[in-house]
């Protein structure tokens, strides 16, 4: 299995219809539901807004009033076809006034979501989700050891307490700060 190793945008044009690609690694439903929530409103005068997404064992696609299976299944197809997996591949379309048809709607979805993966996929690596409470005479250690880790909850009580996703080689590094492993995750 494959993740991006970064998240991108790209703009595609076809017949004077603009494709916006965008292209972010997620983790679960919720946060996909967030992602898609935010662009539709950055977005909401564009004519679709299709994506697809592929979880560990779920994907999904959506082609958002496009003919059936010509913008969200054509973007998943590409991901598959990748051997991606947490991530989310959304592509925004503004009509120019030419209809493409359905084997032009397919190239160009395809097209804008693969244009965004070129170098840019890697093998995916176990990871943990960590646990860490500490004093905050430690803050700048944690945030600096942690600086590339994805922070999922941050609360400051009389410790710190953080919960992240990290890599194997992050948790190395973690060996003065006292942390516990909580799951074993592909990152």
């Amino acid at each position: 299995m494959k993740t991006i190793i970064e998240e991108k945008e790209t703009i595609y044009i076809v017949n004077k219809s603009k494709f916006i690609g965008i292209i972010k690694k997620v983790f679960n439903e919720e946060e996909i539901n967030t992602i898609l929530t935010t662009y539709q409103k950055k977005y909401s005068d564009a004519t679709h807004i299709c994506y697809a997404y592929i979880l560990e064992n779920k994907e999904k696609y959506s082609d958002d009033k496009e003919p059936s299976k010509t913008a969200g299944f054509p973007i998943l197809e590409v991901l598959k076809k990748n051997n991606l997996c947490y991530t989310l591949a959304i592509v925004i379309r503004y009509f120019g006034g030419i209809k493409l048809g359905s084997n032009g709607l397919i190239r160009s979805y395809s097209n804008t979501i693969s244009q965004i993966l070129n170098h840019n996929t890697k093998d995916i690596e176990e990871g943990y989700i960590i646990e860490i409470n500490e004093d905050y005479k430690k803050i700048d250690t944690i945030n600096y050891l942690l600086k590339e880790a994805i922070i999922i909850q941050k609360d400051f009580n009389e410790k710190i307490y953080i919960r992240a996703k990290v890599t194997k080689k992050m948790l190395e590094q973690l060996s003065n700060i006292q942390y516990t492993i909580i799951q074993t995750i592909l990152l």
